[in-house]
């Protein structure tokens, strides 16, 4: 397969791995202001960039996620470390998930551990997803080889010229990993819909069993 080399895919492989979640220790411990905020994560997910001139994140998109209830309001038009971890998981499901569904994630998440007096922080909830994220992406970089490996060998024994062939492969590839996306977005909705729904004053509301 020439067009994605294994020296292409080893560079593309190095890439994924640095498009991790912001680090614990990197979070400030003070109090940002909106254009704090901006240029914090604009630093801090520089590499899941696709172009140099993307904006990860502007202010009427974090306004929006407090309009839309993704995001508690500010203290004094200041955003907490709590509220960067929120900002975090928004930006990572927003790219699979509709507002809906990330709504009804972390309204529990919020109403829960969002307290000083709450049982687990969402500082100690942020460390947890961060180190086992770190311990996975081993396991997706193995997975994307394999997938990698497996389109190498589709149509092999198809009579055409090598330049189709390697489209071909190359066809394959984008398909396998569009799939998978596509099967763990479905498994996502369904997880999505098993958690209750919240009624209009704010209890929440088991779904009836069919």
């Amino acid at each position: 397969m020439n067009q994605i080399t294994k020296q292409r895919l080893r560079d593309i492989l190095s890439q994924i791995n640095s498009m991790d979640y912001i680090e614990p220790d990197a979070i400030p411990d003070i109090p940002l202001y909106m254009d704090q905020v901006t240029t914090f994560m604009d630093k801090e997910l520089a590499s899941c960039k696709r172009y140099p001139e993307d904006k990860l994140l502007t202010k009427t998109m974090i306004n929006n996620y407090t309009k839309n209830d993704l995001l508690p309001p500010p203290e004094k038009k200041k955003y907490s470390k709590d509220h960067l971890y929120l900002l975090t998981f928004i930006y990572y499901l927003k790219s699979f998930l509709s507002i809906g569904d990330i709504q009804k994630i972390l309204h529990p998440l919020i109403a829960r551990f969002h307290e000083e007096n709450a049982p687990i922080s969402l500082e100690e909830i942020y460390e947890v997803i961060y180190h086992t994220e770190q311990e996975q992406s081993k396991d997706t970089a193995k997975d994307i080889i394999r997938r990698y490996l497996k389109s190498g060998d589709t149509f092999t024994e198809k009579e055409c010229a090598e330049e189709d062939r390697d489209y071909l492969q190359f066809f394959s590839f984008i398909c396998m990993l569009s799939f998978d996306i596509y099967v763990k977005k479905q498994i996502i909705e369904h997880l999505v819909d098993l958690l209750p729904e919240e009624s209009e004053d704010g209890k929440k509301k088991s779904k009836k069993q069919s």
